[in-house]
């Protein structure tokens, strides 16, 4: 190579370091059309929280409104969670046969339209109903997004890129917290939790900026003319991503096992077993969704930099520890469990981080969809178990000695990374 030549390489390796470290830099990588996606898909996201939480946060009072046992409320999560994993599923298949938008507009339809119905329900047994028909939608959103947003992405942005959408959910996550604190501020429990339901009419706006400003990817368009009829769920059981499906679906238990079983009892055990009101319940929550919010963020930045493999090993390892750090804070040391909710969402949180560029990268184009949603909702509904093992022991063991699970959890995952892949760098059109 010439002295020209050379020179030219280290200014061309120098420009895209440069570019690499400049603020945003992954943003404005996607153009005009992947800024719009990546706004759908953020959007999407929040809401699909903030729809998520509304039955989490409202848990004590639809308790003593219906009279339930902590086996019964569990039970109102884990029919969420499996419902998810079966709409999940369907939503993949349905996002490479009919595109990643018309998916997309589906799921924010259902999961809001069901969450609005739940704060009608006049029993139990219909708010189960209900509950399960919003886990539909729920669990579609986030596996259609991640692919609408990964196909518009380069490998060398795709860590991060994915890990702004994941951070949507904090953000929802705490819309939700806010709107908790005011309305069982200013009202009375009973009348309270269905209120916060109805709030979850929200989403319907989001779906008028969808319908006219996002598009799918030219890639994912000219690959489901050609090949819309792969996308079944056999298509991710075939020789060459059996192993990848299997292994994925466990490590997605386990992550998503842990996580939602925190999510889900968490409120209940600052409210039961700490006595916290309503204001403080939420103040401690505000430090916990700080540390999502800033994980989400920084173990984008990890995923890309250590790898897939390495960021979700460490951040489980993490997460199980701060777990059982959290649960056994002593009586009376509320400050230090204030403190402690920082680390426990940042590291609850920035597991996900590397979630959608992950297995996204696991897929072709044609079976992307369903692979993601199949592996990571089923993930969701298998994981559902440890959050209901948790409202069944909660009445004998506490529900912070039964949080344990949460980190057996976690723990599930590590293993079944030893059965995948990395794929940090990976072209999404080299798998085509």
């Amino acid at each position: 190579m010439s002295t020209t030549d050379k020179a030219r390489a280290a200014s061309d390796d120098n420009g895209q370091n440069e570019e690499e470290v400049r603020a945003f830099a992954w943003l404005r990588s996607l153009g005009p059309r992947g800024r719009r996606a990546f706004a759908g898909a953020f959007g999407g996201y929040g809401l699909d929280a903030y729809d998520f939480y509304a039955l989490p946060l409202s848990m004590v009072a639809i308790a003593a409104y219906f009279h339930l046992s902590s086996g019964q409320t569990g039970l109102l999560v884990t029919v969420t969670m499996v419902a998810s994993g079966a709409g999940g599923a369907l939503a993949g298949v349905l996002a490479d046969r009919v595109g990643r938008v018309r998916a997309l507009l589906a799921t924010v339809v259902t999961y809001a339209l069901f969450t609005v119905a739940c704060g009608a329900a006049p029993n139990y047994e219909t708010l189960l109903v209900f509950r399960a028909l919003q886990g539909v939608g729920f669990g579609g959103e986030w596996a259609v997004g991640a692919v609408l947003v990964a196909e518009y992405t380069s490998a060398r942005h795709r860590g991060r890129t994915l890990a702004a959408v994941q951070s949507a959910w904090a953000v929802g996550w705490g819309l939700a917290v806010l709107v908790y604190t005011a309305v069982f501020g200013l009202l009375e429990p009973s009348t309270a939790w269905r209120v916060m339901f109805f709030t979850g009419a929200l989403p319907a706006l989001l779906v008028l900026y969808v319908r006219k400003n996002v598009s799918d990817a030219p890639a994912a368009e000219r690959q489901r003319a050609r090949h819309s009829s792969a996308a079944t769920f056999a298509a991710v059981f075939r020789h060459g991503l059996l192993r990848t499906t299997v292994f994925a679906s466990l490590m997605a238990t386990g992550v998503q096992g842990g996580y939602y079983t925190l999510a889900t009892w968490v409120p209940a055990y600052l409210a039961k077993d700490r006595g916290f009101a309503v204001v403080t319940t939420g103040g401690f929550l505000a430090a916990q969704i700080l540390g999502a919010f800033l994980g989400y963020l920084a173990g984008g930045y990890l995923t890309d930099l250590l790898g897939r493999k390495k960021t979700i090993a460490v951040f489980a390892a993490a997460s199980a520890a701060c777990v059982l750090g959290y649960t056994r804070v002593p009586e009376g040391a509320d400050a230090l469990l204030l403190v402690l909710g920082f680390p426990l969402g940042f590291c609850m949180s920035a597991i996900f981080s590397g979630f959608g560029s992950f297995l996204a990268e696991l897929y072709p184009t044609s079976v992307r969809g369903t692979g993601q949603g199949f592996t990571y909702n089923v993930g969701r509904g298998l994981g559902a178990a440890f959050p209901a093992l948790v409202g069944a022991l909660a009445d004998s063991w506490g529900v912070g000695g039964a949080l344990v699970f949460g980190a057996a959890a976690y723990a599930i995952a590590a293993l079944a990374l030893l059965g995948l892949p990395e794929t940090r760098g990976r072209e999404l059109a080299d798998l085509d």
